[in-house]
């Protein structure tokens, strides 16, 4: 009995912490912002009572503020908009704000405003945020550019660039060392051109991240330089850099105050005659979205690009789209909303897709792996048939026939050096007096008795060393 008591004593003990929280502590969490550390408490007790309006804007407003499950907040919210809750109507508009619904956006932050105090300005000044939050994202979701999504790969984010198939030409991208600001451990990733002459990376500077690069001197990289000495004009890490063939385009991704997620995807320029970068522009959607968006590349050989994003993944993952880059920017035509928001959000990527166009065999390519060619040296190059070249004294299967071949060689190098002394002769010929010239005249005849001698026997020698090699191969 005993031991069984204390089995209960250690169970309720090691209960999670959340039983030990009582419901107004959740709520004065709630006021202080910390959703995370109210939500499990206000998911007990809605789950106790599931009716109850005020549970379910609390525990509604905690599952958004988290980036949990935003079915289960806007149904919370709902019911709590039935009621007549002020606040749910603010984080309807929100949700739907970050959905790309604007009209369900409008109308929820119109009423949440009907039923402000006239003199609630504090409310007022954060509910016209909101606002122009959402008249930014109208605004991008209408500039949503027309791009084929051919592919999508979810991947763990530790090992993203296995996704990127580069071609040769394209140059390559790798993982950089492990980078840590305020102690906090970053990603960043290294970009090295086809030559492998230069190469372009991130690292820290002033407890942000820039980009720098490198040039190949002698045996190691060396000669940095930065950028961009304003880091492009923003005001968080510039990371995942990726520079075209061209060595002026250049993408990355960027945190800025401005940004719609964390990083966002941009686009500069080299401008040769002042050694600086263009102004960076940020890409359309769908490659930026609320999330995380970076690391393009375009492979220019296979004509395809992919993109890195963790929008609506669990941490830890991203999902690798790729796609086929526009020549000129061409955006989405449509006044349908659901549909404008779908091809932004990229609910599906066959929304994308051209209807008389098969993609299989774009995305073979864009999966296959660059293969290094090797290069073989050869020692000489001679056709036995129409289906046989041999390189080397080793692929000879006759013994008769590798030494007449060996005899060739030496007729053959004897004809090269005889061909350019003749050629010397003949110059110094042009050049000498009468006496001169009766000497090598001379020299002259010999050599070209002996060319047309050669030229005789090495052919007949060919046709032995094939003859041979057939007759017993």
């Amino acid at each position: 009995m005993k031991s069984i008591f204390i089995h209960l004593l250690l169970t309720i003990c090691c209960l999670p912490t959340v039983f030990s929280q009582t419901l107004p502590e959740a709520k004065e969490l709630y006021l202080q912002g910390k959703y995370k550390e109210a939500l499990p408490t206000f998911e007990a007790e809605y789950n106790a009572k599931p009716d109850d309006a005020n549970l379910n804007q609390w525990y509604g407003a905690c599952l958004f503020e988290t980036g949990g499950n935003l079915q289960k907040a806007e149904e919370c919210l709902l019911v709590a908009s039935k009621k007549r809750i002020q606040d749910s109507f603010l984080y309807l508009g929100r949700l739907y704000t970050n959905e790309y619904r604007f009209t369900e956006a409008t109308e929820a932050f119109s009423k949440y405003e009907a039923m402000l105090k006239k003199k609630d300005d504090a409310a007022r000044e954060k509910l016209e945020e909101k606002r122009q939050v959402m008249s930014r994202l109208r605004r991008m979701v209408s500039n949503t550019e027309d791009i084929q999504i051919i592919d999508s790969l979810i991947i763990d984010k530790s090992k993203f660039l296995s996704a990127y198939k580069l071609s040769l030409s394209s140059g390559r991208l790798d993982y950089f060392d492990k980078i840590f600001i305020s102690d906090k451990n970053i990603d960043a990733t290294v970009y090295t051109n086809e030559k492998e002459t230069k190469m372009y990376y991130a690292r820290p500077d002033n407890d942000i991240l820039s980009l720098y690069s490198k040039e190949k001197l002698l045996d190691e990289f060396g000669n940095e330089k930065k950028l961009s000495t304003t880091n492009f004009g923003l005001s968080g890490n510039v990371n995942y850099p990726y520079m075209m063939a061209d060595g002026v385009t250049i993408y990355f991704a960027a945190e800025d105050e401005n940004s719609l997620g964390g990083y966002d995807l941009f686009v500069s320029r080299y401008n040769m005659n002042n050694d600086t970068y263009l102004s960076p522009e940020r890409l359309n959607m769908p490659f930026n979205s609320l999330y995380n968006d970076y690391m393009m590349a375009v492979d220019e050989e296979k004509g395809i690009g992919w993109f890195a994003t963790d929008r609506y993944l669990p941490e830890g993952m991203v999902c690798i789209y790729t796609f086929i880059p526009n020549k000129v920017v061409k955006i989405v035509e449509s006044e349908d909303e659901n549909y404008l928001a779908n091809r932004a959000h990229i609910s599906s990527i066959k929304d994308s897709w051209s209807a008389d166009k098969n993609y299989s065999n774009l995305v073979t390519l864009a999966r296959k792996e660059a293969v290094k060619k090797v290069e073989v040296v050869h020692d000489f190059e001679f056709v036995i048939n129409d289906s046989k070249t041999y390189y080397t004294m080793a692929d000879f299967k006759n013994p008769a026939a590798r030494n007449i071949f060996s005899k060739l060689l030496q007729l053959k190098t004897e004809q090269k050096d005889l061909s350019d002394k003749l050629e010397k002769k003949r110059v110094e010929y042009s050049t000498n007096s009468e006496d001169g010239k009766r000497r090598i005249a001379s020299d002259i005849f010999s050599m070209e008795e002996r060319l047309e001698q050669l030229q005789s026997e090495i052919p007949m020698m060919e046709m032995q060393v094939r003859s041979q090699e057939l007759g017993n191969s």
